[in-house]
């Protein structure tokens, strides 16, 4: 059956105890066709907060998509209390392409909430954020690492806000880092809003994983049942995540063949070495030891980096 196609949202306008899923017209393309994305709308019969999940503002970063699919599909709408919103692909022009940013070259996760009047990734951006982002109570962003990058299942959230603290802690990740929002994030506009909201990295991009998608499924069920949108009990953790108070990347010096011998979720010393390159010829060019004791939150998989390349992300522990 064809899905609806809607211009405005209002979720008044959508019967309460049944999934509905429209196509939301945010701009137009060079044609003058609707540039649309899709929402998945789970309206409970009984009042209650309504719950953002989306996925793919980075058009390559896919196993956020089965998660909100499975979530729905699990979650009976008679027994959620609320509203449920999902957005399984945000930037639909990156994702028919295969390509993390927008149309135009913009990392839309850059450029929240957008300008009414600006570039064509701008006022996506604009339209999709007051449209639809601005009705939640509460947001889960769901993301990957980056082409030629493998993650750690781990949050972004500030720390210090005890909501978004519950939030984060509540989805069994390995790590989380302490990352008050940055100008530009959908997180962080959400949050400019008082949107309690939280970033889920999920894995690695251009694939589905499926250990990382039971991982986030799990984490949004314990988030609904925390806020009381669904009965139930919260699955705790098998081992505590590890907390870190900050991040950075660890970038080479120079350009050459990249080998990097410590793994995503280890940790590392100071002083330890944690990749080397060599130069077209096989000899070695340089070492790299990690700058302070840390965990690897992140890290490079492409062998072939320029000066300047990233080596891996490290994660600081909170004391």
């Amino acid at each position: 059956m064809d899905k609806k196609h809607i211009q405005e949202l209002n979720l008044e306008d959508y019967e309460r105890g049944k999934l509905h899923k429209v196509w939301f017209d945010v701009v137009t393309d060079s044609m003058g066709r609707p540039i649309s994305i899709p929402l998945l709308i789970g309206r409970g019969r009984k009042d209650g907060p309504v719950l953002g999940i989306t996925a793919a503002i980075h058009g390559n970063e896919l196993n956020g998509i089965p998660v909100i699919q499975r979530l729905f599909k699990e979650i009976g709408d008679d027994q959620v209390s609320g509203t449920v919103l999902g957005v399984p692909v945000v930037n639909v022009p990156g994702f028919t392409q295969q390509n993390r940013r927008y149309v135009d070259g913009v990392d839309l996760n850059h450029i929240m909430p957008g300008k009414s009047k600006g570039t064509v990734s701008q006022v996506f951006a604009h339209n999709f954020f007051h449209n639809i982002v601005t009705q939640f109570d509460y947001m889960l962003d769901l993301h990957t690492a980056s082409e030629g990058r493998v993650n750690s299942y781990y949050i972004r959230a500030d720390m210090e806000e005890e909501v978004t603290r519950d939030l984060a802690l509540l989805q069994n990740a390995q790590i989380i880092v302490h990352n008050p929002p940055s100008d530009g994030t959908l997180r962080g506009a959400a949050e400019e809003l008082d949107i309690p909201a939280i970033t889920l990295e999920v894995g690695n991009p251009n694939t589905f994983q499926r250990g990382m998608i039971r991982s986030g499924i799990t984490g949004l069920n314990n988030a609904m049942v925390f806020l009381g949108m669904l009965e139930g009990e919260i699955e705790k953790p098998t081992t505590p995540p590890v907390i870190c108070k900050s991040s950075y990347w660890i970038y080479t010096e120079c350009g050459g063949l990249l080998t990097i011998p410590v793994q995503v979720g280890e940790r590392v010393q100071k002083g330890q070495h944690i990749a080397s390159q060599t130069d077209i010829f096989g000899d070695k060019i340089r070492d790299y030891k990690a700058p302070e004791s840390g965990i690897v939150i992140g890290k490079s998989t492409s062998p072939v980096n320029l000066t300047g390349g990233r080596i891996l992300h490290l994660g600081i522990e909170r004391r």
